[in-house]
């Protein structure tokens, strides 16, 4: 495309007239959040070049698919190189620009994000995983994260228009989006997109449950949904009674496939499903939470060990909300979430909300590029964790179960004595955050404080337990505990330990345990007490001794067995021996 058309008015109004035709197609009213001369609309002028006259396998105009995926990622509050990029994320996959071409007129930051985007159009995972495109993405997160936040963008609309793709292909999608995607969106704490992905997964990966469940749900669903609407103005009356004015009282229905993986392990019990639409109450401060969560105890019974403070202990992936779960109007068990506007805002947005706040923070009316100091952000340690971990595994099949055990799939987060929050697989023990600690602790565990109370070893851990670990020194791992360990480091460093145990023990069983020598000597008397004085001198004890004597020859020849001794006292052994007067020849062998 030739520079004159990005500055050129006449063909800005040109393009509006395609932004006004694609309306059709969705809301596209954010645009105008931006001026006619910015980067964005260039960025979308130059993309609707690019892609015309092609289409997607719904029939729309292929430009909807990057104007989908730009809207997600303003909404997300991201800079606006992110939504350039965002517009010409398959420009260089699909068209023939170049990313010079880009470079040139977008400036480098721009084109190497187009650039990762592009670098991960092929990865694929499904249920036969290339393990070096797996490794590609995780080292795409470190260099640039708005390439992965991109990525994640264009896979939820993506699956929005699924049903458009061949059932092969939606499987193989579906299948990427819930074992990777969804993961990796609540690790970055974006709940919302996490759940959402799951949903748009769940029909098209097991289509049975999931009729299923709408057939059972639905009728539960709608009165749980008309509960909470009754439980909204009592809960403002007794809260305004105290003096405190929520930001917003709403509900939210429990996600589908979240529902699913709750009722697996709940015995399919519905009536079990306390939080299949939970209260949400929107306050201004930390401090009106708490009053927030003291006046709903006061009026509305606790049920006990139902409480979670993610304020006091966030989860790993930033998470912050108070849940309770009480005993409502008409002694209905309810789930009650207390959170502020900024903590609503981090757990519908994750790490995006975090990089929006650090965009503005300077200057509210300007949106800049402040990656570095997002690196910063305890949020996102688990990428470098999750970068420098990858490079621990030389095995291809290690590599891709460890992933999906390790950093793909359910997390538990449990507590320290000194209150650090560790995460872990779900179904983890002891054992597992022993390791997690550090490998020594994991190799001399011998016993762990669970909230205070002894507990074997296979004890299964939940999220908020506080785990004290006790060790022995000298202690080591039991291959018995390969059979209920679940994180892939704890299995790792166990395993790693019994080779060595292994090796040790056959070095031990086959090494030599004596020496036996031959001396052929002159026969006379003293020769023996000569001899066995050397092997005294060089406290080396005598475990067998024979002499035969040769008559005709006038020659004898001495047998000795000895202790295994090492090379350097064998080699002063023997030239003493040799300086034995009457000594003609010695030999040795290991017995």
């Amino acid at each position: 495309m030739r520079d004159y058309i990005l500055v050129n008015s006449p063909f800005i109004h040109f393009a509006e007239k395609y932004v006004v035709a694609y309306s059709q197609y969705m809301d596209i009213a954010w645009m105008d959040t931006y001026p006619e001369e910015s980067i964005v609309k260039k960025a979308y002028i130059f993309a609707e070049e690019a892609h015309r006259g092609i289409t997607r396998e719904s029939g729309e105009p292929y430009i909807i698919h990057p104007l989908a995926v730009a809207k997600f990622v303003h909404e997300w509050g991201l800079d606006d190189a992110s939504v350039v990029a965002a517009f010409l994320h398959d420009v260089l996959e699909d068209t023939l620009h170049t990313q010079k071409e880009l470079e040139k007129i977008f400036g480098t930051e721009i084109a190497e994000i187009v650039d990762g985007m592009t670098k991960l159009r092929n990865f694929k995972y499904g249920e036969n995983p290339d393990a070096e495109n797996i490794r590609k993405l995780i080292l795409s997160f470190g260099k640039d994260l708005r390439v992965i936040l991109i990525k994640l963008a264009d896979r939820y609309h993506n699956m929005k228009t699924l049903k458009y793709k061949s059932p092969e292909k939606q499987k193989e999608i579906a299948w990427e989006t819930i074992e990777i995607y969804a993961p990796i969106a609540y690790r970055l704490g974006m709940q919302k997109l996490s759940g959402e992905l799951e949903d748009l997964s769940f029909p098209f990966l097991y289509e049975e449950e999931y009729r299923w469940l709408m057939e059972n749900v639905k009728e539960q669903h709608e009165e749980r949904a008309s509960y909470a609407e009754r439980l909204k103005p009592a809960l403002s009356r007794m809260l305004d009674e105290a003096g405190i004015k929520p930001i917003a009282i709403d509900s939210r229905a429990k996600r589908y496939y979240s529902l699913y993986r709750k009722l697996i392990r709940g015995d399919m019990d519905l009536s079990k499903i306390y939080d299949l639409v939970a209260v949400r109450v929107v306050v201004k401060t930390i401090e009106e939470c708490y009053a927030t969560l003291g006046v709903i105890h006061k009026h509305w019974s606790p049920l006990p060990g139902r409480f979670k403070d993610y304020i006091a202990v966030p989860k790993p992936n930033g998470y912050r909300s108070l849940h309770t779960v009480v005993s409502a109007l008409e002694n209905k068990i309810s789930e009650i979430q207390i959170k502020t506007e900024e903590m609503h805002q981090e757990n519908e947005f994750g790490i995006a909300a975090h990089w929006a706040y650090e965009q503005t923070k300077k200057d509210p009316t300007q949106k800049t590029k402040n990656w570095e100091g997002m690196k910063n952000k305890k949020e996102l340690l688990w990428v470098e964790q999750l970068q420098n971990w990858q490079n621990k595994f030389v095995n291809r099949k290690d590599f891709l179960e460890s992933l999906k055990v390790d950093f793909f799939k359910e997390r538990i987060f449990v507590l320290t004595p000194k209150n650090d929050v560790i995460d872990l697989p779900a179904g983890s023990t002891p054992i597992d955050f022993a390791y997690h600690i550090h490998s020594d602790i994991g190799d001399q565990c011998t016993g762990a404080r669970v909230n205070g109370k002894i507990v074997p070893l296979d004890h299964e851990l939940r999220s908020g337990d506080i785990i004290e670990v006790m060790t022995q020194k000298g202690k080591k791992p039991s291959e018995d505990w390969l059979r209920f360990i679940k994180s892939s480091m704890a299995k790792k460093y166990v395993r790693s330990a019994l080779r060595m145990k292994d090796r040790k023990l056959q070095t031990k069983i086959s090494a030599p345990k004596e020496i036996q020598f031959k001396i052929m000597n002159l026969d006379h008397s003293g020769y023996l007490k000569e001899i066995t004085g050397v092997f005294g001198d060089l406290d080396v004890n005598i475990i067998f001794l024979n002499s035969q004597a040769d008559p005709r020859l006038t020659f004898s020849m001495v047998v000795i067995r000895c202790e295994n001794i090492p090379k350097q006292k064998l080699e002063k052994l023997i030239v003493r021996i040799k300086k034995i007067p009457g000594t003609k020849e010695i030999t040795y062998h290991y017995v």
